[in-house]
């Protein structure tokens, strides 16, 4: 029987093609065509890298879903599209620039309602001085109420002033730090533990309840839902693991994007193509605006998305093989890793089948199998990545048991080197070729990717 080829599936096949060409180990084909025609062409004309872009991509998806849906796996089981998630790289690799692009709707809807904000404020402020007779002129008989600023993204805020913006803000915010090291090292800043305990239980979206003396300093959230995202250079992944992290699950509710190749890309002269822009923005546009109902209080009343039975066998399947996995597991670290996997298996089959949706590739009536098979795909990416991160912690311990002079010749390596340009190095510390040699052998694989004969990768 002949088969028809559209237009499409040429296109289809060329993005598919351009995924594979790349080398990205992130599975870009769970998106729809028009998502991974995003993902593809600010890779080829902006040199944003795959992992990166299409993490960011799937991070903002999340927050424009926000808490107007839910996944339901089964009666009493619901799960909302929250991420915590973590771009790894060395200076200079383009993590920003990607995260910036993906979040830019979300920062021109948050610029566009300060703007209202101010003027509105400013209204309300007129209303304020005039007297109950001169309101009642004008013919308002209540007294006016505080206009609340609208956004999406917050950034360096302290747990009190986030739960504030979140209470006008209950549809679902996110925090955005592009140095994501200084939102981990400014917990504990007032109080010891509070603030880690805090993100601990948002991952979960749990309420936020802080009393405060007087009721408008008193903050309810019933259904909480705040992402995290941000960038992180290798050598403060150390520092993220600092104190009880490694042990008390928050290390394990992070996704880390970690491609397998981060060097820096020469500039191209390729112009993006003037239907990018829109495309994004319209997608998450749309997004935005999905009409949702809220409760007597204003808080949402998430649409639940159930499970077709077919999708539900197919994740019940994989959850039975990373079960089994985990007892087999001879890693300590990445047991909490495993668990943390089922729950976000059901957070990203929610992500795609919304994306997919929104790009008229599926209903939204229940998830899919095509859904959940990406969904599959996506916690395996961060089952690799998450190894790899326990082990450049480990590395990092390694090289720290070094002597001082071994680490100091270690850190004035290039990331990537020659047997030959590591020896000119090594003589500037008094070590012989010989003596460099033996360095070499001791700290491959255990500091140094031996990637090919004579050629080394610093591994931290």
């Amino acid at each position: 029987m002949d088969t028809k080829i559209t237009a499409n599936d040429i296109i289809s096949e060329a993005l598919n093609y351009a995924d594979q060409s790349i080398g990205a180990e992130f599975p870009v084909h769970v998106f729809p065509e028009k998502v991974r025609e995003i993902i593809s062409t600010t890779g080829e004309c902006l040199n944003f890298p795959t992992d990166y872009i299409a993490s960011s991509l799937c991070f903002a998806l999340s927050v424009g879903i926000g808490n107007t849906h839910v996944a339901k796996l089964k009666e009493g089981w619901t799960e909302r599209a929250i991420l915590y998630l973590a771009l790894i790289g060395r200076p200079g690799t383009n993590k920003s620039h990607p995260l910036s692009f993906a979040l830019q709707p979300l920062f021109e809807h948050d610029a566009e309602e300060s703007v209202k904000f101010k003027h509105k404020y400013k209204e309300y402020e007129e209303l304020l001085s005039l007297s109950k007779k001169e309101l009642e002129t004008q013919g308002i008989s209540t007294f006016p109420e505080e206009p609340v600023l609208k956004k999406f993204v917050v950034s360096d805020v302290t747990p009190e002033s986030l739960a504030f913006i979140h209470e006008n803000n209950k549809r679902g915010i996110c925090l955005y730090s592009d140095e994501l090291a200084s939102w981990f090292k400014n917990f504990n800043r007032y109080t010891k533990g509070s603030e880690e305990q805090f993100w601990l239980s948002l991952y979960n979206g749990k309420p936020i309840i802080l009393d405060r003396r007087g009721a408008k300093n008193s903050v309810s959230v019933k259904r909480s839902f705040i992402g995290v995202i941000g960038t992180i250079q290798h050598g403060v992944l150390k520092e993220l693991a600092k104190g009880e992290r490694n042990q008390n699950g928050f290390l394990d509710r992070i996704l880390f994007v970690l491609p397998k190749s981060t060097e820096k890309q020469y500039w191209n002269h390729r112009q993006l193509p003037r239907n990018i822009f829109p495309l994004w923005h319209n997608l998450m546009k749309e997004l935005i605006n999905l009409d949702y109902q809220v409760d007597e209080n204003g808080d949402p009343v998430s649409l639940e998305l159930p499970f077709e039975n077919e999708a539900k066998e197919q994740l019940y399947a994989w959850q039975r093989k990373n079960t089994d996995l985990y007892n087999t597991e001879s890693n300590e670290d990445m047991l909490g890793v495993y668990s943390k996997l089922e729950i976000y298996a059901v957070r990203f089959c929610l992500i795609l089948q919304m994306v997919r949706w929104l790009c008229r590739e599926a209903e939204k009536e229940c998830i899919d199998s095509v859904s959940v098979q990406g969904a599959i795909e996506l916690v395996e990416y961060f089952r690799k990545t998450a190894s790899r991160v326990q082990s450049f912690i480990g590395y990092t311990t390694r090289l720290e048991q070094l002597p001082s002079d071994k680490v100091k010749l270690y850190h004035a390596l290039p990331y990537d080197f020659s047997t030959s340009e590591g020896i000119k190095i090594a003589t500037n510390f008094s070590m012989s070729e010989d003596g460099f040699k033996r360095f070499l052998s001791d700290a491959k694989e255990k500091l140094l990717d031996n990637y090919k004969h004579g050629y080394y990768r610093k591994l931290i």
